[in-house]
């Protein structure tokens, strides 16, 4: 464990609202070598940015860490001082946020915004940190750099905005990259280069990304790992090339038959996986996705299944009944590896 950059451990991750307090994620467990990339997908609603946003300990007022350990580089930072923490973020971890319209300050020009990060963290000067952000506002494929950088945030589409953003999370070439969509509202040729800045920041500083997506392609092309999640529980996790050669779970499988394929017929309707996700204030027992599952047992509607690692496997872990049944069954399968 001791390359591990970060390791969550069991996290649990309550809101207070007016209906009373509802758990968003619950028992994530996951670890992040250093130079590995972990994708997390699943449908909106499903945990994945409030995951991310625990590890950066910015869940709002409302927010809590309940229960779990998150330790970063070998420190637990849950209980850590908020003026430590400050120190953390945007030096050692960065994220891109999903909403670069919010997430730049309107009264600030980007110059500003990404030079006062650069010189808390990096300890330049002035005209120094103006010629490496501006170095960096290119890198992103930002025209025109040098007028851009003294633009204010109104003034740039979403698409440029979304790039200022990424510009500013690499700039401190940081331990730990949290992206969280960062190719939403860039047109392919910029999502090529940002999936190309990312893999050369990783490959040059052995920075390790979690990088949370919608798009199937971008986990194929950038993850090392990955994490299904569903209704705030990890539902399935495995190495990239496993999960989409031999995926096990309904909800694994339903997402990828999901995905067009150019073979497919042009009058062949896509998959769609049936139902929504269960609202916070109101999960179904036992599996939360017995609803829309095909295969859905008795068993399914009364039971929490638990996080079964799969008998020679690599790390390949499943939450479904139906592997449950199908291990027990195997010779010699000890009742231990089931991880609750």
């Amino acid at each position: 464990m001791e390359n591990n950059v970060l390791e969550v451990d069991k996290l649990q991750v309550a809101f207070r609202t007016d209906k009373g307090e509802v758990v968003s994620v619950d028992e994530v467990t996951f670890q992040l070598k250093q130079g590995e990339t972990i994708g997390i997908v699943g449908e909106s609603g499903c945990g994945k940015s409030v995951t991310s946003l625990s590890v950066m300990r910015l869940l709002g007022r409302t927010g809590q860490i309940k229960k779990g350990t998150i330790r970063f580089d070998g420190k637990e930072i849950t209980q850590l001082p908020e003026d430590q923490m400050r120190g953390i973020r945007g030096n050692e971890i960065s994220m891109i946020f999903q909403e670069p319209m919010t997430s730049l300050n309107p009264v600030f020009s980007i110059g500003n915004q990404m030079l006062e990060l650069i010189r808390l963290h990096m300890k330049m000067s002035k005209s120094e940190a103006r010629a490496y952000a501006i170095d960096m506002l290119k890198k992103v494929g930002i025209p025109r750099a040098e007028q851009i950088i003294d633009e204010y945030p109104h003034k740039l589409s979403g698409g440029m905005r979304q790039r200022v953003m990424i510009a500013m999370a690499l700039s401190c070439k940081p331990k730990l990259l949290i992206a969280d969509e960062p190719t939403t509202a860039l047109d392919v040729t910029i999502q090529a280069q940002i999936l190309e800045l990312m893999k050369k920041l990783r490959q040059e500083s052995q920075t390790s990304i979690m990088i949370i997506s919608h798009d199937l392609g971008v986990i194929a092309e950038m993850a090392d790992k990955v994490l299904v999640m569903y209704a705030g529980q990890v539902v399935e996790e495995a190495d990239v090339f496993t999960l989409f050669d031999d995926p096990k779970h309904p909800y694994t499988i339903g997402l990828m038959e999901s995905i067009p394929h150019l073979e497919h017929d042009s009058q062949q309707k896509l998959y769609s996986i049936p139902g929504t996700v269960p609202h916070l204030h109101a999960m179904p027992k036992g599996c939360r996705f017995h609803q829309r599952c095909q295969h859905a047992t008795e068993q399914c509607t009364t039971q929490k299944p638990p996080l079964l690692t799969i008998q020679g496997s690599s790390g390949h872990r499943v939450r479904c009944w139906l592997y449950q049944e199908e291990e027990q069954m195997a010779a010699g399968y000890s009742q231990n590896e089931v991880i609750a």
